[in-house]
C-alpha cells in the first residue's frame, strides 16, 4: 500500500515533533502541572516556533482546565493536540474554485525559495486529476530556471504554459496569457510571479500592475491571491506575510517545506497572528505531498500523538 498522507506529515514534521516531545517528556514525568511547569511548557512551546501569543493562550488554557493536577507526557500531548487544532481550525479552508469564474485566475506570490513555482505544479497536477484544465503561466519572466521548471511542470501535467521573452513585462504576458484561456476555456489559470524582495518597491509596483492589467481583462480576477511559505523560515514568515499584504490582498496560504523543517510550529503562530486562511501544506516534492490542509491531523501529527490513524485519500 502507498504510504498514506498521514504517515508522509508525521514523518515530515519528525524532527519538530522531536522537539517538543523531548521537551515534553522531559518536564513532565511524573509532576503537578504547576506554576514552574507552565512556565518551562511555555518556553518550550515559543522556541518550538508557535509564537509568545499561541504559548501564552495554551497556557492560559491549560492554568484553568489542569492546573495542580498530575499530568503524564501523554496527559500534555493530547491536551496540547486539542489546542493546537482548535487554533487551526478556523483558517483551515480548501480553496474552492467557482466554475461560473472561467478561467478561475490564481495569483501566486511569495519570495523566491519557497517553493512557489513547484506548488503552481502540484496544484496543476491536482487540478488535471480532478477533471479541470489547468493553464500556467512563466510569470518570473526575469528567472530563467523558474521558466524552465514550470515547462517541466506543464508536460507533466499535461497542461499548456504561456512564456514570454526574458526579462518581458510580466503584467501584459498575463494579460495575453488570460486571454488565451478565455479563448481556449480553461478552467483554472495560474499565474507565477517573481518574487524579489530586495527591491520591495518594484515588486510592489510589478504586482500591483499585473493585478490591474488582469482587471482590464476580467474585472472579477484574479480571483485568489495566493502566497507560499516555507516553513523552514520559522519566524520570519510572519514578517513575510505582513510584507506581501502590503503589496496585495492575499486571500490565503500555502505552507510548503515542512518535511525539512524544525520550525513546524509557525503554522500554529501564522493561524492565530494573519487568520488567513491556509489551503494546503507540503512535505515533499512530489505531487501528491501536497494537500489540503486538516488541523486535527497537523496537530496531533506536531506534537507526536501515538493514536493518529494513518489514511490514504
Amino acid at each position: 500500500m502507498a504510504l498514506g498522507f498521514l504517515s508522509r506529515l508525521k514523518s515530515g514534521l519528525a524532527r519538530s515533533t522531536q522537539k517538543l516531545t523531548t521537551g515534553i517528556t522531559d518536564t513532565f514525568t511524573k509532576r503537578k502541572l504547576d506554576d514552574a511547569a507552565l512556565e518551562e511548557l511555555e518556553e518550550l512551546l515559543i522556541s518550538a516556533d508557535l509564537g509568545p501569543a499561541v504559548a501564552a493562550r495554551i497556557i492560559k488554557s491549560f492554568r484553568r482546565t489542569r492546573f495542580g493536577q498530575d499530568v503524564s507526557p501523554g496527559d500534555i500531548r493530547s491536551s496540547l493536540a486539542a489546542e493546537i487544532a482548535e487554533i487551526l481550525e478556523p483558517v483551515a479552508k480548501p480553496l474552492i474554485i467557482d466554475p461560473d469564474r472561467k478561467p478561475f485566475v490564481i495569483l501566486m506570490v511569495g519570495v523566491n525559495g519557497t517553493g512557489k513555482t513547484t506548488t503552481i505544479g502540484k496544484l496543476a497536477q491536482f487540478y488535471r486529476d480532478s477533471g479541470l484544465n489547468p493553464m500556467l503561466v512563466a510569470g518570473d519572466t526575469f528567472r530563467a530556471a523558474a521558466v524552465e521548471q514550470l515547462q517541466i511542470w506543464g508536460e507533466r501535467t499535461q497542461s499548456p504554459v504561456v512564456t514570454g521573452a526574458p526579462d518581458s513585462d510580466p503584467a501584459g504576458l498575463a494579460f495575453d496569457a488570460l486571454a488565451r484561456a478565455q479563448a481556449e476555456k480553461a478552467d483554472i489559470l495560474l499565474i507565477d510571479t517573481a518574487g524579489r524582495l530586495h527591491n520591495k518597491a518594484a515588486l510592489m509596483e510589478e504586482l500591483r500592475k499585473t493585478i490591474r492589467v488582469i482587471k482590464k481583462r476580467d474585472s472579477s480576477a484574479p480571483h485568489a491571491v495566493l502566497l507560499t511559505l516555507d516553513a523552514t523560515t520559522g519566524q520570519n514568515a510572519l514578517t513575510q506575510v505582513k510584507t506581501f499584504k502590503d503589496m496585495v490582498d492575499l486571500t490565503g496560504l500555502i505552507v510548503t517545506k515542512l518535511d525539512g523543517s524544525a520550525r513546524a510550529g509557525i503554522v500554529v503562530a501564522l493561524a492565530e497572528a494573519e487568520a488567513l486562511p491556509v489551503h494546503a501544506i507540503g512535505v515533499g516534492e512530489q505531487a501528491a505531498d501536497l494537500r489540503p490542509f486538516n488541523p486535527a491531523d497537523f496537530a496531533r501529527a506536531l506534537v507526536g500523538e501515538e493514536d493518529a490513524s494513518d489514511y490514504n485519500p
